[in-house]
């Protein structure tokens, strides 16, 4: 069974740092893509970054390049995503998804974690 876990959301003043973790199980994501979304009320959900989607290795949306890094742990079977310099717009349910080779929309993705809250405080 594949299961995805989000961990290590939470408060944080803007201007801070968050690291989030996705522990993937059920099968080994090597160089399937893995991405992160989120979703604030009222929005529709927005890929944040993906590793290994498309024709890049990483990907980032414009709003989040320069602050978001993401990577991959591939001995613990993870992805981690390192927001630095929140604002109180990044504040939205965070998920972490894996889909096939070629992966790249919302409805590619096959399997997602539970998602997992980042709040930002001006």
């Amino acid at each position: 069974e594949v299961q995805l876990v989000e961990s290590g959301g939470g408060l944080v003043q803007a201007g801070g740092s968050l690291r989030l973790h996705c522990a993937v199980s059920g099968f080994t994501f090597d160089h399937k893509p893995i991405a992160w979304f989120r979703q604030a009320p009222g929005k529709e959900r927005e890929r944040v970054s993906c590793i290994n989607c498309g024709d890049v290795q990483t990907y980032y949306a414009d709003s989040v390049k320069g602050r978001f890094t993401i990577s991959s742990d591939n001995a613990k079977n993870s992805v981690i995503l390192q927001m630095n310099s929140l604002k109180p717009e990044d504040t939205a349910v965070y998920y972490c998804a894996s889909g096939p080779t070629g992966a790249t929309m919302a409805v590619d993705f096959q399997y997602w974690g539970q998602g997992i809250q980042v709040t930002v405080s001006s």
